[in-house]
């Protein structure tokens, strides 16, 4: 980074201070990782100084030889990841991916029946705040008391508020979806079927748990999270909804497409097809299941009975007396990074609410496995039972700082 040291020192400080934050701490958002440093560089590449609207072999612009082998690279690539039949690259997140979904399938005031927020769910489901919820009329299910979602509730709703749209997937949900009884329930009412797969897309790819793509006309994602890409979204569809989906992308949502971040998700996309891949797959959903286990040890309120991905759902609340800011603001200051969140129908507010969500895919990338899932466990219990003894939360902290030196992430940036 000697050009940016040079040039902008103020940009070059703060990009520091972030490596060393990254590096000296742990992440557990659930929605965080870290990309290789291959992807860093296929971020950073010239391609960023392209416009490229429309799509391989159908640009608008000229020079786009390169640009076309980038995007075609990363489309097939990602078409042999999950099996699917088309796939668009060129999403720019997660939001915008599920806008595109919606703008291709629905018209103004058409029903979508989506989850929860508080049980699960994504604002881009529907909650109210979202300019989708503004375009199109949006009911949303909940989870059972046991925490799985009642199927026979959402049967019974479908039938009643009859959608165009079925919407599946979540945002802080950490059971196994039934994609049979989604797929079976929106043909009983003649629905479309998508899912968003934004957290579980790594898991999903990893072939560690069952892929939705066989059973969803619609399939949307980000390449982040424990797909370890670069920030974006991606949308995978039955060949039936091609077009529509890419007219919807462009001219329909966005203009030019960023070039450089579709390189990095071709990069990206050919990592997890390495056989490697699938073992740091497998070791989430290990290291997730060991976490929940130790962290019911020390009494900790794990929501929807317990997980089946890479994330928990904590009630710190009723389990130690302390909020989901509390807890939040008291791990951070610990080199614990994680993010409060709603519980299910939470009684507090979604800005001091009752829970925190916990993941595992960023310090899974980092090495960590069971034995050191153990001593995470350990951490967040001690910061929360003494969260306002200074004197302890700093003894904590040079022990996490100590223990993520021997995990080390980008040794070579400077």
């Amino acid at each position: 980074m000697r050009n940016l040291k040079k040039q902008d020192k103020e940009i070059y400080q703060a990009t520091m201070g972030e490596l060393k934050r990254q590096q000296e701490g742990m992440e557990l958002i659930a929605s965080e990782n870290y990309v290789s440093e291959a992807v860093l560089e296929a971020l950073g590449s010239v391609f960023t100084n392209k416009y490229s609207e429309g799509y391989p072999g159908r640009r608008y612009y000229g020079g786009q030889k390169y640009t076309d082998a980038v995007e075609s690279l990363a489309i097939s690539r990602a078409k042999k990841l999950f099996g699917a039949e088309h796939v668009n690259v060129q999403p720019l997140s997660g939001a915008p991916a599920n806008m595109i979904a919606y703008m291709a399938t629905l018209s103004p005031g058409d029903k979508v029946l989506g989850m929860d927020l508080s049980h699960g769910g994504h604002l881009t489901h529907g909650h109210p705040v979202t300019l989708a919820a503004q375009i199109y009329k949006f009911e949303r299910y909940k989870t059972k008391a046991d925490g799985l979602v009642d199927y026979e509730e959402l049967e019974k709703m479908a039938k009643e508020f009859q959608p165009k749209l079925i919407l599946a997937g979540f945002s802080a949900y950490t059971r196994q979806l039934d994609y049979a009884k989604f797929a079976s329930i929106a043909k009983k009412v003649g629905a479309i079927t998508m899912i968003d797969v934004a957290h579980i897309a790594g898991l999903i790819a990893g072939k560690v748990i069952p892929s939705p793509v066989p059973y969803f006309d619609i399939v949307t994602t980000t390449t982040h999270k424990t797909l370890r890409g670069p920030r974006g979204g991606m949308i995978m569809c039955k060949r039936k909804y091609a077009s529509a989906i890419d007219k919807a992308a462009f001219p329909g949502f966005q203009g030019g497409p960023h070039e450089n971040n579709i390189a990095a998700k071709a990069v990206a996309f050919g990592e997890a097809l390495k056989p490697d891949f699938k073992k740091y797959a497998r070791q989430i959903l290990k290291n997730a299941k060991v976490l929940e286990k130790e962290l019911r040890k020390y009494n900790f309120k794990i929501m929807f009975g317990g997980t089946d991905n890479h994330m928990l759902l904590v009630d710190v609340f009723s389990s130690k007396g302390v909020t989901g800011k509390e807890a939040e603001k008291a791990l951070d200051e610990v080199g614990i990074t994680l993010n409060k969140n709603v519980i299910p129908d939470d009684p507090r507010g979604p800005m001091d609410p009752s829970g925190i969500r916990v993941g595992v895919p960023a310090v899974t990338t980092r090495g960590m496995k069971e034995k050191e899932m153990k001593k995470i466990a350990g951490w967040i219990n001690q910061t929360l039972e003494n969260s306002h003894d200074k004197k302890t939360l700093q003894k904590i902290k040079k022990e996490v700082m100590i223990f993520c030196k021997s995990f080390p992430i980008y040794s070579s940036i400077k």
